[in-house]
This record gives C-alpha cells, structure tokens and sequence, in this order.
C-alpha cells in the first residue's frame, strides 16, 4: 500500500445551547449538576449542550481525516474504547480500505457479545474518518467513492420544534414553510396535549398538503401504540416512528401489522444485522440509519438490505459538529432509495460555524458538500473549542 495510518487522535467538543434540545425543561425536568435532564415523555436522559467525539485520523504521507460520533452522555466510554483499543488496531492499515478495517475491527470484540452501543458508536467514528482520507487521497468525494451521487440535492424535513406550546410549535413549522420545506416532524414526548391535538394545529396551520410525521420516541407499549397511531389516521400522517421500545421486536411486528399509517424505525441501530433481526417479521416502511451510531460502512449496507425489502431510507439527522452529518450526506447521495433526510435546525443553524465547507440547508432539501472525502473539516473555532482527553 502507498499509505498508511499513522495516528489515531480522539477529542471532545462541547457546545452551548439557548435552549435544551426538544425544548425548555417541563416540571419535574430539571437538570443535575452534570448538566444532564431526563424528559419525563419517554425517560431519556438529555444534556443542556450539545457534545460530540471527534477522531483525527493521520497518516504517514500527512493526509488527515476526521470522524464524529456521539458524546451526548458518558463521551468518557467511547473516548477509552478508542484509546485502550481501536487505535492501536487502525495504525498501519490502509486507509483507502475503510470497510475491511471496520469489519476487523469489529470482530475484535465478538466474542465478547459486543455488537452494538458504545462501542460499535467508537467504531463509527473511525469508518468516517478512514472513509474521509480515502477520498481525499483518491480526489474524490466520498459520495463518488460509494458508487456516484444519485442526487444533487436530499430533501429535508423539518425535525424537533423546541417550543413550549403547539400554537408556538405550529408557528415555528409555519416559519420554516414560509423559507420553502413541506416536511415536519413533531416529539411526542414534548406534545403535552397529545398527539391528536399537535396534528390538528400543525394541519391546520401548515395545509393539507405538507407532510406531518410523529416521533413517539420508543415509550409505548404495542396496544398503547396502535392506539395512538389511530388518533392519528384523521391528520393524514406521514409515518410514525419508534412506536415500541427497540428490543421489542414482537410488538414492533404487531403494530406494523395492525396499523396503515408507515412505520419508520432504525436510528438506534448499529449494524445491518439490527435489521436482519427485524425485516423479515416486522412490516416496516422506512429506515432512519443514524451516521453516528454507524459510521458509512454500515450505513451504506442498511441502505443496501433497505432497498432489497422496497424499504424506504430516511437517515437520521446527526446531532453534533457536524462531521457526520456529512457523511451521512455524503453517503445519502449515493443511495437510490434515500427519499429524504431529517433536518435538525436547531442544531444545525448554530452550529454550522464549525464547520469550513459547503454543505448547506435551504427551500427543503440539502445539498452535500462537493470537496474531496467528507467535503468538510473544522473550522479554527472548532479546533479551539476541542478537549484532548
């Protein structure tokens, strides 16, 4: 090989909120002294920041590459497994071979059962920043790499409107309408007068035609979720997502099979093998692949399984620097049966100062970054703003 890996670098990089992810606390929401809140619509622990892991990947002839995953809560398990483990694997390899150095890596810890979470999350963000060198080394962007852009520009939809109440929620979809997106989803979590009621003003305030989808975050039981879903059949909805916790996989198959509204599912998955073990019982409709829990290797071959079944691919918008969101663009292009991509404007908005590229979200629909590899790096900003661990 002409190249080859020289050092594995792993940061941190925390950035202030105005307002806590899905919104201003509730009663009873509070944080701790950690700065962490758990929303109580479906008892997930969320921080008042925003913080990633980024990875720098270098190598011998000096090209550099970088990866994101998340560091959300815990960044300190992720941060070890690279440190302790995957690095010292990476150095050496061939950079411009990212999917036999994931699939290596991962079977590192096979035996040990270790076949999602933090780990495989670690593993993500060394794919990215391996799949980010091979297109700079090649002169291409990783989009071409993974076969071509199918597309110059991904519709978006708008995701997450953090207000307090639906009148302020339908006014914040309204504004983003107004600058040219027809698609929204709304948290059921944070919809304090239920789902009827949140799909009601939305329609009513947005029209007939733009296409309204419902997050219920995991936190219902198969009956409780049917239920709902069906409140939602008068709103016209576009999809219901995360309906039944994710290792419920017998009530995942029962809601998909009681209900006409489309399921959508995947964002917590690691590995095509998440969706082995549900596709085949399991009527779903869309696939939500997050880059940050997967990295472009595994992304890629869920869109593959994805489009075998006639399943939908709807990534999960990266909530982070911005490096994934990259290559979750950059790997979205390449897919045929990508038909949207979720838009997480109150992250993306202020954040985009961290990053130097041309990566970009407007009058509905993104467009990839076009340089070479991710087609994106930090910014000095963001450079000043990382913590070496």
């Amino acid at each position: 090989m002409a190249d080859s890996v020289a050092s594995v670098e792993v940061f941190t990089l925390t950035i202030s909120r105005e307002t806590v992810y899905l919104g201003a606390p509730r009663p009873g929401e509070e944080p701790n002294a950690r700065g962490y809140l758990v929303r109580k619509g479906n008892k997930t622990v969320y921080p008042t920041f925003d913080r990633s892991v980024l990875v720098r990947v270098r190598t011998r002839e000096g090209v550099t590459g970088w990866g994101e995953t998340y560091g959300l809560v815990a960044p300190g398990a992720v941060i070890a497994i690279i440190d302790d483990l995957l690095a010292d694997f990476t150095i050496g390899r061939d950079p411009t071979d990212p999917a036999a150095v994931h699939d290596d890596l991962y079977d590192l810890m096979r035996v040990r059962g270790y076949t999602g979470g933090f780990y495989v999350d670690a593993l993500a963000a060394i794919d990215i920043a391996l799949w980010d060198i091979a297109g700079k080394i090649a002169g291409k962007s990783v989009a071409e790499l993974l076969g071509g852009r199918a597309r110059a520009r991904i519709p978006a939809y708008v995701s997450g409107l953090p207000e307090k109440t639906r009148e302020a929620r339908a006014d914040l979809a309204q504004h983003w309408r107004e600058r040219g997106f027809s698609s929204f989803k709304f948290a059921l979590p944070v919809a304090d007068d239920g789902a009827g009621a949140e799909y009601a003003t939305l329609r009513e305030r947005l029209g007939p035609d733009v296409r309204i989808a419902c997050d219920m975050h995991w936190a219902h039981t198969p009956e409780e979720a049917i239920a709902l879903i069906e409140k939602m059949v008068p709103h016209a909805p576009w999809f219901a997502e995360a309906p039944v916790r994710t290792e419920n996989i017998a009530g995942l198959a029962k809601v998909c099979a009681a209900v006409d509204v489309p399921i959508a599912v995947g964002e917590e998955w690691r590995t095509v093998y998440d969706m082995h073990h549900r596709v085949p019982q399991c009527a779903i409709s869309i696939v939500q692949p997050e880059m940050g829990h997967k990295g472009i290797t595994e992304f890629m071959r869920i869109g593959s399984y994805a489009r075998e079944y006639g399943i939908e691919v709807i990534p999960h918008a990266t909530i982070g620097a911005g490096i994934f969101l990259a290559a979750s663009l950059q790997a979205s292009a390449a897919l045929s049966n990508v038909t949207a991509h979720e838009f997480q404007h109150s992250i993306f908005e202020p954040n985009r100062r961290l990053l130097v590229g041309d990566m970009d979200c407007r009058e509905g629909a993104y467009t990839a970054p076009s340089g070479p590899g991710l087609g994106v790096e930090p910014s000095e900003e963001a450079l000043g703003l990382l913590k070496s661990n």
